[in-house]
């Protein structure tokens, strides 16, 4: 019986914190849309630059170089998410595991070989 109650309560704690998870922000956003002043006008609507009345179009061209490097950065960060709990379970994964996260790290090796030969990690 104890186990039974057991199980309740913790289905008991997750009800509580989804309810609470939905509740809260639908309670803040609302209740700042009642509170916050509200009096549009043109002059709040137009775009802002340190005081300055824009003269051109605010879109700028950049290099995509930029983001493709943003990007293998994001891919390589997320590789190490993966790698941290597989070295702290290693010892019950076996050397299945570590094949995997060989092959793992291998296919991450030929993406960043294959973008260093497309000179995307060059900086200039």
């Amino acid at each position: 019986m104890e186990t039974l109650f057991h199980y309740q309560n913790n289905y008991l704690i997750v009800t509580v914190f989804l309810i609470l998870g939905i509740l809260l922000p639908i309670v803040a956003l609302t209740a700042g849309r009642f509170l916050r002043p509200h009096d549009p006008n043109p002059a709040k609507q137009t775009t802002y630059e340190s005081g300055i009345d824009p003269f051109h179009d605010s879109r700028i061209q950049f290099n995509v170089r930029y983001y493709i490097f943003a990007l293998l950065f994001v891919i390589f960060d997320v590789e190490t998410v993966f790698l941290y709990p597989w070295a702290v379970a290693y010892e019950k994964l076996g050397i299945f595991a570590l094949i995997e996260m060989l092959i793992f790290v291998v296919m991450l090796v030929i993406g960043l070989l294959y973008a260093w030969k497309k000179k995307v990690l060059k900086w200039n």
